[in-house]
């Protein structure tokens, strides 16, 4: 990625965060550690969230005409409160525990940086978040709505892109940020392997499936010039999908390009491309891989996040006995 005249790459520019004027003590932490992040290289999506959530955050600590509490005044009963102010909207376990732990590691960098002397967020117990299966799609389900978009029936204007899309989301299990972010140099066709950047800017290597690989040849023989990047953007030229202004195609146009198909080829709009990732890990443990296996090739840190596709491949399976079994 190229660099600016500061020395900094396009992601290290400041994320905008709302906060009353003049910016108080806090809501100037919140910055330097949005800052911080960026030069990490944090990934976009994650800044953004972190700046929604810690926004979020500094305006429930900012009622109309005060400012907020010293960061070191903050205590337990104040974070307590603010999650209770949560619950009070009716907001998820799920985005409860990400706005929390948003708030931790804020709360992290100023003990590191020395502006607090405790991590008064580390004494909030977590909400527990309902354990839910994921829905994965069969393996039928899953080669018709592909098969489908391969027909080209409903005369779009890029079906070689649309397809190798969705074989990449099925064949080999890509997050929808890692296949955005998929350049040219990430593929090597003569061996069969991807090169993919996955969270944390961990990069590991998945195979590149026979039909994907097919797919993705036709795809990029007639794939368009990509357009000139503009002043501060990241180059054009190395994506390998892009959008019909011929610059990269982001992860809300791939979920808007999965959604459309499944709609109109199965008329289920749950579909969404993390369900192509589920049905990759849930398929490959039904046929015999090997858990940790998949647990590389999936890019999870913790092999207990790989587990809950046993817990699906288990309840398909007492589906089937509950549904053949005499005795059932």
């Amino acid at each position: 990625m190229p660099r600016s005249a500061a020395g900094l790459s396009p992601r290290s520019k400041p994320i905008a965060i709302p906060m009353s004027e003049p910016a108080s003590v806090l809501g100037k932490q919140i910055e330097r550690y949005l800052a911080a992040l960026a030069r990490e290289d944090a990934s976009l999506h994650s800044l953004r969230a972190y700046a929604a959530d810690l926004g979020h955050f500094l305006e429930y600590l900012s009622p109309p005409g005060l400012q907020p509490p010293e960061p070191a005044a903050l205590d337990v009963l104040i974070l307590r409160e603010w999650l209770a102010s949560l619950y009070r909207d009716n907001l998820s376990a799920v985005t409860i525990r990400r706005k929390l732990a948003a708030v931790r590691g804020l709360c992290r960098f100023m003990l590191r940086e020395g502006i607090i002397t405790v991590n008064i967020a580390r004494l909030v117990r977590t909400p527990k978040a309902p354990k839910k299966l994921p829905d994965v799609p069969s393996a039928e389900q899953v080669n018709a709505l592909i098969d489908g978009v391969g027909a080209d029936s409903l005369e779009r204007p890029h079906p070689a892109r649309d397809r190798a899309i969705f074989e990449l989301l099925y064949g080999c299990g890509l997050r929808i940020s890692e296949l955005a972010g998929l350049c040219l140099r990430d593929i090597d066709r003569s061996e069969g392997w991807l090169r993919v950047r996955g969270k944390g800017r961990k990069e590991r290597q998945v195979p590149l499936p026979g039909k994907a690989a097919e797919s993705l040849r036709r795809y990029l023989a007639e794939r368009p010039a990509p357009a000139p990047s503009r002043s501060g953007a990241a180059p054009n030229d190395q994506a390998v999908f892009l959008n019909h202004h011929r610059g990269r195609l982001t992860d809300r146009g791939i979920r808007g390009i999965v959604k459309f198909y499944a709609t109109m080829l199965t008329g289920d709009s749950s579909i969404h491309p993390h369900s192509f990732r589920h049905a990759y890990a849930t398929h490959l443990l039904a046929d015999g891989a090997d858990l940790r296996a998949i647990q590389e090739l999936l890019g999870h840190a913790r092999l207990s996040t790989t587990q809950k596709y046993t817990q699906v491949s288990l309840t398909d399976l007492m589906a089937v006995y509950d549904k053949a079994h005499p005795k059932a």
